[in-house]
Parts: structure tokens; sequence; C-alpha cells
């Protein structure tokens, strides 16, 4: 197969189509693939350590007014088509497929308008507005929630699930606590507001930080890089007991996991994809910055299965930060159902499903 794949922005993005492309070339070791990305993206960075050819493209995201911004934004599209047609020309792909992004937008489009077969991947419980202008044109529509299916035309539209839930739940992982100075038989909760860190998280775990000290379980406390000093200024004074571990970032994440008992953060696509595929609870305090609010609706879909527990920015407190890891952590009984909950929502198989997807709209 000869595979022109498009997605970036966010690592949301770029991981699941890492993923495909992993699973492409175990199945085809021969496979030709080229990643199609943008000059402003985390992907330019992240793709070309993979081993795989990349492409990039000056493009950018359109703002919801009117502004000569915009103006700036349609003019780039239309050299990002042009350039897209060239690309598609030159590598002669038998699918291209786009995981999101405005980046994803130009290429899909540019390959229907050449009668390519082409895929979309959409991996919120929320339409973005890249994938839903392009659902129009495309020949498959893949998803990783159930709950997106409706947003969808019917007929070309199956669920798939995230592929990087597949890449996490084959992983074999041989990372022990007492790598952080921890204990292998003590539960394990991580707190995580994602790679840059989250403000409010952060400010409300260094809230909490005394009551964590007093705990019978395990905190490992993840700021981000660009958060770590601000926490620990945050933290001057204060006595860290043994049972907590604060880090700025965990490189190897997908080795982490495995071992780790609940989990406080986010509720993006592919955190959550992650999560369900190794059956970790989690207390989700979802994103208010996002587009269409989309990962409230993600984090609900793993509460509405007794999966996850829930808490709005703007409730998040100590108080509140407390009681729901007490919950999940001071009761392995609940912390079990909900983990085995959480692991049937899991999709340990969604690279292969997508990639089947992909292999029966080639001709």
């Amino acid at each position: 197969m000869r595979l022109m794949i498009s997605g970036g922005g966010t690592g949301g993005h770029i991981y699941p189509a890492l993923a495909l492309i992993e699973e492409l070339r175990k199945v085809d070791p021969n496979a030709e693939v080229l990643y199609v990305g943008s000059t402003r993206g985390l992907e330019k960075d992240i793709v070309p350590k993979h081993n795989i050819a990349f492409e990039e493209l000056e493009i950018q995201g359109f703002k919801r007014s009117l502004s000569l911004y915009n103006v700036k934004t349609v003019s780039l599209f239309l050299k990002s088509l042009h350039k897209s047609k060239k690309l598609i020309k030159k590598f002669k792909p038998d699918i291209v497929i786009g995981t999101g992004g405005y980046v994803s937008g130009a290429v899909v489009y540019a390959a229907s308008q050449m009668k390519i077969p082409t895929m979309i991947h959409e991996q919120n419980s929320v339409v973005g507005l890249t994938n839903r202008f392009l659902s129009k044109h495309v020949d498959k529509i893949a998803v990783g929630f159930e709950d997106a299916i409706s947003q969808f035309p019917e007929k070309k539209t199956v669920y798939t699930g995230n592929p990087r839930a597949q890449q996490v739940a084959n992983l074999k992982s041989d990372f022990s606590w007492d790598q952080y100075g921890l204990k292998n038989d003590v539960p394990t909760l991580l707190i995580f507001g994602g790679s840059q860190g989250a403000l409010k998280i952060n400010k409300v775990v260094c809230e909490s930080i005394r009551q964590y000290n007093e705990k019978n379980y395990q905190v490992v406390f993840v700021t981000g890089k660009k958060r770590y000093d601000d926490v620990m200024e945050q933290l001057k004074g204060q006595t860290i007991n043994d049972n907590v571990v604060i880090k700025d970032y965990i490189a190897d994440m997908p080795n982490v996991l495995p071992k780790v008992d609940a989990i406080v953060g986010r509720a993006g696509a592919t955190s959550l994809a992650e999560i369900t595929a190794l059956g970790i609870p989690s207390v989700l305090i979802p994103s208010p910055y996002v587009t269409a609010d989309h990962q409230t609706k993600n984090a609900l879909s793993l509460v509405k299965n007794d999966a996850a527990l829930i808490i709005t920015e703007n409730d998040l407190n100590a108080k509140t930060l407390i009681e729901n890891s007490d919950f999940i952590m001071n009761d392995k009984a609940k912390r079990d159902e909900m983990a085995e909950n959480s692991r049937k929502m899991g999709c340990r198989d969604a690279a292969s499903r997508l990639l089947e997807v992909a292999k029966s709209i080639c001709r």
C-alpha cells in the first residue's frame, strides 16, 4: 500500500496517525508512507523521528470572526491545495487519510478532487470543523467515539476506535515504581494535565499536597515542563512526603501507564483511548478551552459507563480533588469495578480495524 496521511497541530491528531502507520508497517513491510503536516504544528518535530517521509504545508485555521487573518487563511489554503495536488501526483498514493487539524483539510480535499480514495478519522465525540467539511467529500469516515456516528452521513461512517489504543495495549511494560523511589505494592495515582501541564490543575494539586502526604496511596504529579519551576516555587517550604513524587515530564508515558491504578487528568481523545485500552479508572477534568467543549462530551462517555468521575474546572478545588481521589484510591472494590468498565470501553484492535476500512476502499 502507498499511504498518504495528514494530521497535525496537536498530539491528538498526530499519534493516531503514527499508530496506524505502525500497524501498516507490521502487516505490510513494503508499504510506502508520506506524511503531510503543517509548518506550525508539532508534527514537523515528531513525525521524522519515526523514519517517515514528511512534507509540510504553510496553512492556518479560520478564526470565527471577519478579519484580514481569514483572507490570509483562504490564500494559504488555496496554495496548500495546489501543493497537495503536486505531492499526490508525485507520490501516487493508493489512499489518502486525514486524522484532523486544518492541514488535513487541504490534503484530503485535494485527493478527493483527484478521485483518489479518501478517508478521515475523527477522534473526538464532537466533530471538528475540518472533518465536518471533509465528510461531504471522502469515501469513508472512521470515528473513535460511538457518539460521533450520528454527526456524519450514516452510510459512510464506521466505528473503529482510536488506533492509539492498540499501540498502548500491545506494549509490554518493564517499568517499576522504584525508579521513582516509590513502592510497587502500593496503589498509585497519576495526576497529569498534559505535556504542557494545566495551570488550574497544578494550582489545586499544590494546595492539596499536605493532604496527599497523609494518604496510604502514592501520588505521581506531572506538572508539564514549562510549569515545573512555578509549581516548585508554590511548594517552597512545604514538606513533601515519600509517597508523593513530582515530575516535570514523563517521556515514556506508555511504559508507565500499565503500572498506574488511577489517573487524574484531562479528557482528550487520545488520553481516553489509552486509559480505556488499559482499563484505568479516572477522575477527568475536561479542558474548558477547546472547541465545542468536546472534552466534556468525551469525558461523559466514560462517566455514563461508570468508568470515570468528572470534575468541571469551575468546581475544581482541593476539597473536590481529594474527595474524588479518595473515592477511587481508598476503595479497591470500586476501583476494580471502574477499571473493568473502562476496559470494556477500550478498543484494543482499533488500528487493525482502521486499516481494514482503508483497504476496503483502495482500488
